[in-house]
């Protein structure tokens, strides 16, 4: 059948398709940056409303992260495989809400000075930084979770990428969701600018 061939192909190569598929993920987000795809244009309230819904995402994400490593510590692979699908699948929601946000939206500012915004800074660019460089070690983890059993895993570098993996995103979605309640419910939105800053913009743009 072509499903179990083309995942016969997968499994043989894991790191051509951890490949293919991070490239995909950064061509849709620098794409959606650079005003190559079509999004609708969205109200302020939308875009309010979605930045609410990536966090609960990304909130979702992060336990399911930390309760999917507790779980294979103690053995419980199956509780272990469930949660940290959940979490590759919240990361995919956040992924689609967060190029609709930005592509038909806007971006903030933080309403903060001094020490707190520097820091609001430095966690933001943290959170940036890490969610682009996990981008193929996640998805070279779940590959291999995917396509080998837990027999074979052993024998694969899935337990170590999977813990750079959970360390990485794990550690960005807690920045992540960091920034957004210092932005939107403790210091609150300075500016609101036009969707789709440049790549080279400054890092006060909130992009989650």
């Amino acid at each position: 059948m072509a499903t179990t061939s083309a995942k016969r192909r997968v499994k043989d190569s894991p790191r051509a398709a951890t490949a293919v598929l991070s490239v995909l993920g950064y061509v849709l987000v620098l794409g959606t940056f650079a005003g190559l795809f079509p999004y609708p244009e969205l109200e302020r309230a939308t875009v309010d409303l979605l930045s609410h819904a990536i966090a609960g995402v990304n909130t979702v994400a992060l336990a399911a992260i930390v309760l999917g490593v507790l779980w294979i510590r103690r053995g419980e692979v199956r509780k272990h495989r469930a949660a940290m699908l959940t979490a590759f699948a919240c990361i995919l929601a956040f992924l689609a809400l967060y190029l609709v946000k930005v592509g038909g939206g806007g971006e903030k500012a933080i309403a903060a000075t001094g020490p707190v915004y520097y820091a609001y800074l430095a966690m933001l660019a943290i959170h940036i930084v890490l969610s682009v460089v996990a981008v193929p070690v996640v998805i070279h983890a779940v590959v291999l979770g995917l396509t080998h059993s837990p027999a074979e895993l052993r024998s694969t570098a899935h337990a170590r990428v999977g813990r750079w993996a959970a360390g990485a995103w794990g550690l960005s979605l807690a920045l992540g969701i960091v920034t957004y309640l210092l932005l939107n419910h403790v210091y609150g939105v300075e500016e609101y600018m036009a969707a789709l800053l440049p790549l080279v913009g400054p890092l006060a743009a909130d992009r989650r």
